[in-house]
């Protein structure tokens, strides 16, 4: 064998082995690295949670559904976060109505909060790089620890465009009682619907006088000169989707 031959044949095996090193280091790394997504059962979600929240470093983003052990440990959890962290909880407003005070305990008045009236998910976005999905808010079941990139960057759009939608917790809290029933909710949709007031009575099952001192009451308290700046004003406060 010649001594070029001899050295070619040196310099290719050399490089096959970086090549083996190369390939054997980067599946380690894959193999020691998060799992893309992960399922936890409901047991551990809290200690899920801490792991997640705790070494944060930016932002901290959550949608609360309702008052759970799920929702508990979240306020609790934002009580501890870094000063620079930027935290923002979007909840629903059944949540707000019943646990006003935990939801504006954060971190040293930081914390951001926003009541929304579209539907919302069980969800705490961190530094968008890893999220925990919740599927239901009461339930006990598992929750989804997403370490996928593009899966946490749709989850953090889904936030952010029901966090343009969403109303300051205190100018929600502000609103007359009597504007966040059920009941002025159908009777707002169907103002904004241009249903007759017969129709409207009917379909909500009260007499025709009553429906009218309901509108006439709606529109005081919203300060509104029309039924269609009513409806208008009731889509900023939050009370209609848009």
């Amino acid at each position: 064998m010649s001594t070029d031959h001899a050295s070619h044949v040196e310099q290719a095996l050399l490089q096959a082995g970086a090549l083996i090193e190369s390939t054997v280091s980067i599946h380690r790394r894959r193999s020691e690295g998060p799992t893309p997504v992960a399922r936890t059962d409901g047991a551990s979600t809290g200690k899920v949670l801490r792991m997640l929240i705790s070494p944060v470093r930016h932002t901290v983003c959550a949608m609360l559904t309702e008052a759970g052990d799920f929702s508990d440990s979240v306020v609790r959890l934002l009580a501890d976060v870094p000063a620079h962290v930027t935290v923002r909880v979007l909840c629903t407003a059944e949540m707000a109505d019943s646990a006003p005070v935990a939801l504006t305990a954060g971190p040293d008045g930081r914390c951001v909060v926003r009541v929304s009236r579209s539907e919302l998910r069980p969800i705490v976005i961190v530094d968008g790089a890893s999220a925990l999905v919740r599927a239901v808010e009461g339930a006990k079941g598992p929750a989804l620890v997403v370490q996928d990139t593009a899966t946490v960057r749709a989850l953090e759009l889904f936030f952010a465009s029901a966090w343009t939608r969403g109303r300051g917790l205190a100018d929600h809290l502000q609103l007359s009682p009597r504007l966040r029933t059920e009941l002025v909710r159908k009777i707002l949709e169907r103002l904004r619907a241009g249903h007759t007031d017969e129709t409207a009575a009917r379909e909500l099952s009260v007499s025709l006088r009553t429906y009218r001192r309901y509108v006439a009451e709606i529109m005081r308290e919203l300060d509104a000169n029309s039924r269609f700046q009513a409806g208008v004003r009731a889509v900023e406060f939050g009370l209609l989707s848009e």
